[in-house]
């Protein structure tokens, strides 16, 4: 998937994304069960290793253009782990880290939370609702639609988002992120598929209780 990493995002796009993730991470503090994670060393350790994972997973990027950069997001199966409100905040954290250790543009640190944080989460919650209450309790029906598809559809959606947040704000033109980024895209569906959906097969097959989803 691609992400942003420029300061040429407008005022009026920067207070929007400020203001929405700012609004959605503080929902997610106030609904993440910090009793429960106080008293139950598993959940921290899950916590802490999705948090580290991310770290290293997004550490793992090219830059494809200017303000551009490619990496492997992995949200979906933490999302189906840790519950949408943790999932958030380990997220948020991780991402915070990951900018200050490579030197990217906090300006664009709310725009990526939206676009690479809250887009996917999102997405993965009303998939996994659909699921519960429109389709069979199966295994392979959650792992393939939960996981693989849920993922690369969010895979999708954030390229999308990406490309209509740089051509709002005039830092590529829409032929440079036709040529670049539409090709990214369709490439990058099918491992963010594959990836969550071979960490959520190995996680239901033997930690099954993992999942608050």
């Amino acid at each position: 998937m691609v992400s942003l990493n420029t300061d040429l995002l407008s005022d009026l796009s920067c207070y929007l994304f400020n203001a929405l993730f700012l609004s959605v991470f503080l929902c997610a503090c106030y609904k993440s069960p910090w009793r429960l994670i106080k008293s139950n060393s598993r959940l921290q350790h899950l916590c802490f290793g999705a948090s580290v994972a991310l770290i290293l997973l997004w550490s793992i990027k090219a830059d494809i253009s200017s303000g551009i950069s490619i990496h492997l997001i992995g949200m979906t199966a933490m999302s189906l782990v840790l519950g949408w409100d943790l999932a958030i905040v380990c997220a948020s954290i991780s991402l915070a880290l990951v900018t200050l250790a490579s030197g990217s543009s906090w300006s664009s640190f709310a725009a990526n939370g939206v676009i690479t944080i809250l887009l996917p989460v999102t997405v993965t919650y009303i998939t996994a609702a659909i699921v519960d209450r429109k389709l069979p309790k199966n295994f392979f029906i959650y792992l393939f639609v939960c996981g693989f598809f849920c993922a690369g559809l969010c895979a999708m959606l954030i390229g999308l988002s990406v490309s209509l947040t740089l051509w709002v704000n005039d830092i590529h033109p829409w032929v440079t992120i036709q040529r670049e980024i539409m090709t990214i895209i369709v490439l990058t569906i099918f491992p963010e598929g594959l990836l969550n959906g071979v960490f959520l097969s190995a996680i239901m097959a033997f930690y099954p209780d993992w999942i608050r989803s």
